[in-house]
């Protein structure tokens, strides 16, 4: 099974809003952010409606169109984004029901229900302590020197 990348999607399409308006920039297009990560502006669309639908970004049609951050990026934190974007628990029980008869089918759904539900919580209070702003300051770190010589960076000519 393929790994889900909705979550990496979006909180890199918002960090990517947050370094824009952090200089001066405060709409941006989705092909804009979709130059950045790389991907058809139609998946950044989707994924910056579900945001929208979260009240993480605003749109702006007509002149001067594009998206924008609906909150400070330090009051938007990873756990916001993962509920704006994952509509599936983490992981999930049997499709079906397991065999009643056999000891471990009737036992598994409870003891893996239990387990699963103390990993979410543990995700969500891990994503809790992360916010937009702190995933860009330790972006940044990593490019500064580039951006630094270059002089400009990609999407915000």
């Amino acid at each position: 099974m393929a790994a889900n990348s909705r979550l990496t999607i979006a909180v890199h399409a918002l960090t990517w809003m947050a370094l824009a308006e952090r200089r001066g920039r405060q709409v941006l297009t989705s092909e804009q952010v979709a130059a950045s990560v790389r991907t058809n502006p139609v998946v950044v669309r989707r994924s910056l409606g579900q945001l929208r639908q979260a009240g993480l970004v605003t749109v702006r049609h007509g002149v001067g169109a594009g998206w924008s951050l609906a909150r400070p990026p330090d009051e938007i934190t990873l756990l916001d984004v993962y509920a704006a974007v994952e509509r599936e628990p983490l992981f999930a029980l049997h499709h079906s029901e397991p065999n009643l008869a056999c000891p471990v089918g009737r036992g598994i759904r409870p003891a893996l229900g239990r387990f699963y539900g103390d990993v979410d919580q543990a995700l969500r209070r891990e994503l809790a302590r992360t916010s937009i702003t702190d995933v860009l300051d330790e972006t940044v770190t990593d490019v500064r020197d580039e951006t630094l010589e270059t002089g400009q960076e990609p999407g915000l000519e």
